[in-house]
């Protein structure tokens, strides 16, 4: 049923008249509907003779004609279509820009603008997969596709669009996790392409019943909510602390191995294992310490 809903409409392009070939013959209906009435009224006056009836009758339906004939011509300008309807009926959609005439008993849409479009979405408070609150934004780049789909499947496309984007957008934070999810696991923040290209897919799906085609699908803004900032805020600088930390260790255990392997190896000192293991706790103080260390300098003898 919604597949059949989807695609009841499609667009049907159609090439009409130019305006500039049936402006003269326009402006020849008018001056001949009143060429003859005049020479009707002249008639009559001059040579004393009743009217023409049928002269009377022939200048008034030119000059309906030509009357009509003008609400034939209309303009389009570059990246814009008008839909042309007859008594209810599509018949198809101009996308040519120029001066154009067409039947003018055809009623026309106002010119559906082709360009692409921008939707700065408002920032939206959600929860994400671990149900942490967030705000969240995004920006979509769209143009319709099908002027058809467009005017006649949804009441309105303009309103469509931001509604069915912003749900996109709610469903999108409820699938991810803001941040810190599983090994590999794509998160909000850390897996930006992917979170954008999902987000485009969605919106294609969504959008696609209105005849509107998503050119770009962007996060603009991503943030915990007020009221738990502060403890992510924390949380985030305690492990930054962890892994300076761990960065730290790991280049003073390197540093020690090598002071060790250089000693021995160019046999400045010999040290059995307790004198190693004093001069590994030493220089792990010295390495790891976050202030400034002051050892202490002992004067005498290496074995006391």
């Amino acid at each position: 049923m919604n597949a059949e809903l989807t695609t009841l409409n499609k667009e049907r392009l159609v090439h009409v008249m130019s305006g500039w070939a049936m402006l003269p013959v326009t402006i020849l209906l008018l001056l001949g509907s009143g060429g003859g009435l005049v020479l009707d009224l002249v008639r009559a006056t001059q040579r004393e003779e009743d009217f023409s009836v049928w002269l009377l009758v022939a200048s008034l339906v030119v000059l309906a004609l030509g009357i009509v004939s003008c609400l034939g011509f209309f303009t389009l300008q570059p990246n814009s279509a008008r839909l042309l309807i007859l008594f209810g009926a599509y018949h198809g959609t101009v996308r040519d820009s120029g001066f154009h005439w067409a039947n003018p008993f055809y009623s026309r849409f106002s010119a559906v603008s082709l360009r692409a479009r921008n939707l700065n979405g408002d920032k939206l408070k959600v929860n994400d997969k671990r149900g942490n609150p967030i705000e969240i934004a995004a920006v979509v780049v769209w143009r319709v596709q099908d002027t058809a789909q467009a005017c006649f499947d949804v009441a309105d496309y303009d309103h469509y669009v931001r509604v069915q984007s912003e749900s996109a957008v709610r469903h999108l934070a409820n699938s991810y996790a803001y941040d810190y999810g599983e090994e590999n696991e794509v998160t909000l923040r850390s897996g930006l392409e992917e979170v954008s290209a999902a987000l485009r897919a969605e919106l294609l799906e969504r959008l696609g019943r209105a005849g509107v085609v998503v050119e770009e699908a962007r996060l603009t803004h991503l943030a915990y909510a007020p009221e738990i900032a502060q403890a992510m805020l924390r949380r985030q600088q305690a492990e930054a602390v962890i892994a300076a930390r761990q960065k730290i260790v790991h280049g003073a255990v390197s540093m020690v191995e090598m002071a060790l392997r250089e000693l021995a190896e160019k046999q400045v000192v010999q040290l059995d294992d307790d004198r190693k293991a004093a001069m590994v706790s030493n220089l792990m103080v010295v390495l790891c310490s976050e202030s400034e260390v002051h050892p202490v300098v002992n004067a005498g003898t290496l074995y006391a």
